[in-house]
């Protein structure tokens, strides 16, 4: 008798067609998520790098202004401390908008998966030249 768990016939490719096609399309959506995985955890390591990196510098460059700032004030005449505690003052907020702006244009060039959403792009073309 013939063994009817094997599709015989012209079925046969349409439904080898149809799985190959269904497990290409598990291997790139499971190729795609563990893309995405590593580069979710890359950007979790980069974001904590940076967030260590910038709270040391603001400890340290908080200190070493304050430290600064009295020298500067210490080392004026009585009559000009005023002016001159204006003066930091001023500089000081300067920078910390520059600073902020500077933290601001960063953070809008970094691209959040990039890799992915290119690799993505080149699945939607693949497919797109398919059809046609």
């Amino acid at each position: 008798m013939a063994d009817y768990r094997q599709a015989q016939g012209p079925g046969k490719s349409v439904l080898g067609i149809g799985q190959r096609i269904i497990s290409i399309i598990i291997e790139m959506a499971e190729t795609r998520l563990r893309l995405a995985v590593v580069e979710l955890e890359e950007e979790k390591a980069n974001l904590f790098q940076m967030l260590l990196m910038l709270g040391l510098t603001m400890l340290f460059a908080a200190f070493g202004l304050m430290s600064l700032m009295v020298l500067i004030i210490w080392a004026v005449d009585p009559q000009y401390r005023l002016n001159v505690m204006i003066g930091t003052t001023a500089v000081l907020l300067l920078l910390a908008i520059a600073g902020g702006i500077w933290t601001l244009v960063k953070a809008r060039r970094t691209t959040f998966l990039r890799h992915t959403r290119q690799e993505l792009a080149n699945d939607r073309s693949l497919l797109e030249e398919d059809k046609s």
